[in-house]
């Protein structure tokens, strides 16, 4: 049984804050010298829209009565807006599938937010599902989130030959911003946004084959990237050696043979967009061309690094070419890579 994802679509809010982050970023910077370093930054990063769930007043961060406007929000009411806008966005993605018919099982990832029951089950009780449909809740994965939802769902359409797995992934980062006066928490909150992605998975019909799942761990690495839960929200940390560890990474044999495999290297990659200089180590490390990562590249400007969500975009435009053969690839706490190969299926 070959599992393929039949179809994917993708949602975000409404909200363009990415010039509010900006303007609101230099004005935490009392140095003149970092503001500057900032907005260079800004300017290179690559991003050019994210998108949050936040009101327009509140996505200023700073103005009026606004969410972020005073002392920091609790991680209390933080939720409050997870449990109302995550399932929300995620419909809006799973309304856009062209067809969601019998659904046996449902796996959501998510790791900006908790509530119980789960969204698992507010989604399936608001989309009128059987009672008994199979869920899983993948938590605080971080990005890589996304391969281990889509992983799960291929191990259940290989032991069940008549199942039909709808994946959701869904991201509410703009949740969780700190009042920071340093340059690098604000860069690191420079590269998230909000967004929601929906799959169908099954064992037939045309789409794209779930191949062979990839996995390393890097060692010495579980402090470069951390996601804690705090009482303002939860706190991100996002080490600058990030990216050369992951080129570094990619360089060595038996994790390139993992990646490519020992023939013709995959004719398409969806690698997700963490950030420019995470794709630029990827695309050095694995030497690809230039043009080889454009759909990653083309989700990070129009979006930006949505956590678990991001692959799913990028999938999303990769599917429309119909290749041959491909690789998924997806990175986070750990430091860790997560990935699957992939391929058309008629």
């Amino acid at each position: 049984m070959t599992a393929r994802i039949n179809a994917i679509a993708t949602a975000v809010p409404a909200i363009d804050f990415e010039r509010d982050y900006r303007a609101w970023a230099v004005r935490q910077l009392a140095e003149p010298r970092q503001a500057k370093l900032y907005q260079r930054m800004a300017e290179r990063s690559g991003i050019e829209h994210r998108w949050s769930v936040l009101s327009e007043e509140d996505a200023k961060l700073d103005a009026g009565d606004g969410f972020y406007s005073a002392a920091a929000p609790g991680t209390d009411r933080r939720m409050a807006i997870y449990a109302e806008e995550a399932p929300r966005l995620a419909l809006a993605a799973i309304e856009k599938l062209p067809d969601l018919g019998r659904i046996t099982h449902i796996v959501v990832a998510s790791c900006t937010g908790f509530v119980a029951p789960g969204i698992d089950q507010i989604i399936a009780r608001r989309l009128g599902l059987a009672d008994d449909v199979e869920r899983v809740l993948i938590g605080f994965m971080g990005c890589y989130a996304a391969v281990t939802a889509l992983r799960t769902a291929r191990h259940i359409v290989r032991s069940e030959e008549d199942a039909r797995v709808l994946v959701v992934t869904v991201e509410l980062s703009t949740l969780h911003h700190q009042q920071n006066v340093d340059l690098e928490p604000l860069l690191a909150g420079a590269q998230f946004g909000d967004g929601a992605a929906a799959a169908i998975v099954s064992g037939s019909g045309e789409g794209l084959n779930l191949g062979q799942g990839i996995s390393a761990a890097l060692e010495e690495s579980d402090e470069l990237i951390t996601w804690q839960i705090g009482d303002t929200g939860f706190r991100m940390h996002l080490s600058g050696e990030v990216p050369g560890r992951i080129g570094s990474a990619l360089t060595r044999d038996e994790v390139r043979e993992r990646v490519l495999g020992d023939g013709a290297k995959p004719q398409a990659y969806a690698v997700h967009a963490g950030g420019r200089s995470i794709l630029d180590a990827v695309e050095r490390g694995l030497d690809l061309a230039p043009d080889a990562l454009d759909h990653s590249r083309a989700v990070l400007r129009d979006f930006g690094n949505m956590s678990s969500s991001t692959l799913m975009f990028a999938l999303e435009r990769t599917m429309r070419e119909k290749p041959e053969s491909g690789v998924a690839l997806a990175f986070g706490p750990g430091l860790a890579m997560e990935g699957f190969r992939f391929g058309w299926s008629a």
